[in-house]
């Protein structure tokens, strides 16, 4: 990406006209506000020049402020006369001509701070308008915390900064930030006119920074605010920046839209240099690196177009899959094994499709038209056009292998199979088959937690928003593109690995719940640990989180790491004698909690017998240091043996990007988004923290704690455990 410029036309109406270029969305940065200002100086100066209107080129206003600015050389601020905050307040807002905003596709952050300085805004009406800075654990710092209350009102305001929710510029217009819809063919000529109008005083010339219409009485808006408050410390009790961006909006009220100005600098400034941004802002370019792939992405691969998709079971995960399919245009054949399983597979997609209407993430015709990209088989018969096939049954190894020799006679020999597996060894899945450079792991994610700040999912594949790409070493390039494609299209982040029992995710956070049950075999209670790690961010506790998989799952996935792994496994009888006796979970409404009609849990007393027997059976002694530890210590001591995997799963080259396995431990697991992925938290303490703290483990308690060569090494060298990832220049 270029550095940026803007360009200015004079049209014989006297408007000038500044557009922003700097594809691909056209990001503020230094030097595009110094070119800015630069023709900003210019179009006041001259006399045949009237009024301003402000755009971007090629169909995008402003898609935000350039986050790698934030770091570059400083030589391109240096060379600014004024802040971005002085030039949108004196060039701008105070500008003797009036500016009118012409937005079409985007203005985000930055951009929508530059257009609510303007005296009028006009947009298409699919325009996308917000301010997300807070997903980045900083707020808006070119007005917006001041402009946008003035504009649309408190509680619309607050909702769309804490949320980082955007609106669409229909509803901007009716919410009063836009002043006028216009198709994108009118929309610079429309905007000529108004700032014209303007000029001439046919409009008003409005500077939104002084207007007080829309904002409540003092009274009314510490209300607003203080249940903001309460509200942000409820959803995300362990970082700031939502309650310093509600400070700084009562700031402005309280005290005058300068005095908020000035406080909302000194808090951008602070919450740029803070933890929680530096994390965000690496899962920020981490998400963007996961599709790109050394060695497939970079060899100049066409992805071919995935039309339509068979697939092999319509259960939970088979159904859910196909419900991400049909809701993005792609053509879904579901085959069961009987009418029976099939009717109820559709039925399970169609309810998902409702969900997504009730949610509002689809329109009821949306829906109607999704479903009709359906068909239900009962044989292969119409596998034979199909761009590729996805195995979701059972974690059946034989079932599989006989799936896979199905298909390989019915589809295509450019169709790719894949397995939807969530452990099971890809080499095993298709051994009796002779399609190897076509096979590959599609692993959607049924059951899982996905944390941002203000939301909490325990959601199925079609919401779930990871997807894990497993390739073995004769899978096809071309087909890992095709299925990076595949992600895009129907809005998944794809994470792309290796393959080996468990892939990334699982096999990262097997030790987590390992290590929770030999806590309780050494005498702490489940239920603080549990609640120990919710404090820390996660959306649920190790045990809750075995009560919503199911102990069936737990017990047969725990015996393929026992099988793989045995020297770092911990093996206790607590799961195994609870499911002896169908407590299952979350499913029988009885596990490590029980479960009333909304899923609301509850601690069981029936627990303590079985955790008393798997004591006595551990054969621990009394253990003085359990009895010491601090929530501090249990989140550590479950999570550094997840670090310590991840470092065997990048030195063993099942994922060759550290950030990849950030973002798959925050949307595979629930880690916390702000503290940047289970490497980048682990390097915020020092690698040779988590090495000390593995080592003394070890020593306690056995080889389940002993740290890898690959953390052994690098604690020793004083190396990180992350990887520089390729930062390709984002915008917010």
């Amino acid at each position: 990406m270029g550095k940026g410029k803007t360009e200015m036309a004079v049209g014989e109406d006297g408007v000038a006209v500044i557009s922003i270029l700097n594809p691909p969305v056209n990001a503020l940065s230094f030097h595009v506000l110094i070119s800015l200002a630069k023709h900003y100086e210019e179009a006041l100066r001259r006399d045949d020049v009237k009024a301003i209107v402000i755009t971007g080129s090629n169909g995008r206003f402003c898609g935000g402020f350039d986050i790698s600015a934030f770091q570059s050389p400083t030589s391109a601020k240096e060379k600014l006369k004024v802040t971005p905050n002085e030039f949108l307040t004196y060039y701008v807002e105070g500008g003797k001509k009036p500016t009118v905003a012409a937005i079409d596709g985007l203005a985000l952050g930055g951009g929508l701070e530059l257009a609510m300085a303007c005296h009028a805004r006009l947009s298409t009406s699919y325009a996308q308008l917000g301010l997300p800075e807070l997903q980045l654990g900083i707020i808006p710092g070119m007005g917006g915390t001041q402009r946008l209350p003035r504009l649309i009102g408190l509680p619309k305001s607050l909702e769309m900064m804490i949320l980082s929710k955007s609106i669409k510029g229909k509803e901007a217009h009716s919410l009063g930030l836009i002043d006028a819809i216009a198709s994108p063919i009118d929309l610079i000529s429309a905007s000529r006119v108004w700032a014209l109008q303007i000029a001439d005083h046919k409009r008003p010339w409005a500077k939104t920074i002084y207007r007080t219409d829309k904002l409540p009485s003092s009274k009314e808006a510490r209300e607003i605010l203080n249940f903001a408050r309460a509200q942000a410390r409820k959803q995300a009790p362990n970082v700031k920046h939502p309650l310093v961006c509600i400070d700084v909006v009562e700031e402005g009220i309280i005290s005058g839209p300068q005095a908020g100005l000035i406080k909302e600098i000194n808090c951008s400034k602070e919450l740029q240099a803070s933890q929680t941004s530096k994390s965000l802002i690496h899962v920020f370019f981490s998400q963007r690196a996961t599709s790109k792939v050394p060695g497939i992405t970079n060899i100049g691969l066409v992805p071919r177009n995935i039309k339509k998709v068979a697939i092999v079971g319509g259960g939970l995960m088979g159904s859910g899959i196909a419900t991400a399919l049909i809701s993005n245009n792609i053509l879904v054949i579901l085959k069961e094994i009987n009418e029976k399983f099939l009717q109820a597979g559709i039925t399970r997609v169609r309810e998902n499709l409702q969900n997504l209407v009730k949610k509002g993430h689809m329109t009821q015709d949306g829906m109607e038209k999704a479903f009709c990209l359906l068909n239900g088989v009962l044989d292969y018969e119409q596998f034979g056009d199909v761009n590729m096939a996805i195995e979701a049954v059972i974690e059946d190894l034989s079932l599989k292998q006989q799936i896979f020799c199905d298909l390989e006679k019915y589809c295509n020999s450019d169709c790719i199979l894949a397995t939807n597996t969530s452990t099971i060894d890809l080499h095993l899945i298709g051994q009796k088959t002779a399609s190897q450079d076509r096979i590959a792991g599609a692993h959607f994610f049924r059951q899982g937690l996905f944390f941002s700040f203000f939301d909490q999912l325990v959601s199925p594949a079609q919401v779930m928003p990871l997807l894990e790409i497993v390739r073995t070493p004769n899978t096809s390039p071309q087909v890992v593109v095709d299925l990076l494609d595949l992600a895009k299209k129907i809005r998944k982040t794809p994470v792309v690995v290796r393959n080996c029992t468990g892939f990334a995710v699982n096999r990262m956070f097997f030790p987590y719940t390992q290590a929770a049950v030999m806590l309780v075999d050494h005498g702490v209670d489940l239920y603080r640990i549990d609640q120990a790690l919710v404090d820390f961010g996660m959306p649920m506790g190790p045990f809750r989180l075995i009560d919503l998989v199911g102990f069936g799952v737990a017990a047969a996935t725990g015996a393929q790491y026992l099988q793989s792994f045995p020297e770092r496994c911990y093996k206790s009888t607590l799961i195994s004698s609870m499911l002896q006796d169908k407590r299952t979970g979350e499913a029988s409404r009885m596990g490590f909690y029980i479960y009333d009609d909304k899923r609301q849990a509850s601690t069981n007393p029936e627990v303590a017998k079985y955790v008393e027997k798997s004591r006595r059976l551990s054969n621990f002694g009394p253990d003085s240091m359990i009895a010491g530890l601090t929530d501090k210590d249990i989140v550590e001591m479950l999570f550094f043996p997840v670090v310590n995997e991840a470092c065997r799963v990048l030195d063993e080259g099942i994922s060759v990007k550290s950030s990849d396995l950030d973002i798959a431990s925050i949307m595979g697991m629930g880690f916390p988004s702000y503290r940047g992925g289970i490497l980048f938290w682990a390097d915020t303490m020092g690698t040779n923290y988590v090495y000390s703290r593995l080592m003394t483990w070890c020593e306690l308690y056995g080889g389940f704690f002993k740290p890898c060569n690959y953390l052994a090494e690098r604690a020793i060298r004083g190396f990180s455990l992350g990887a520089q990832i390729d930062r390709a220049k984002s915008q917010l």
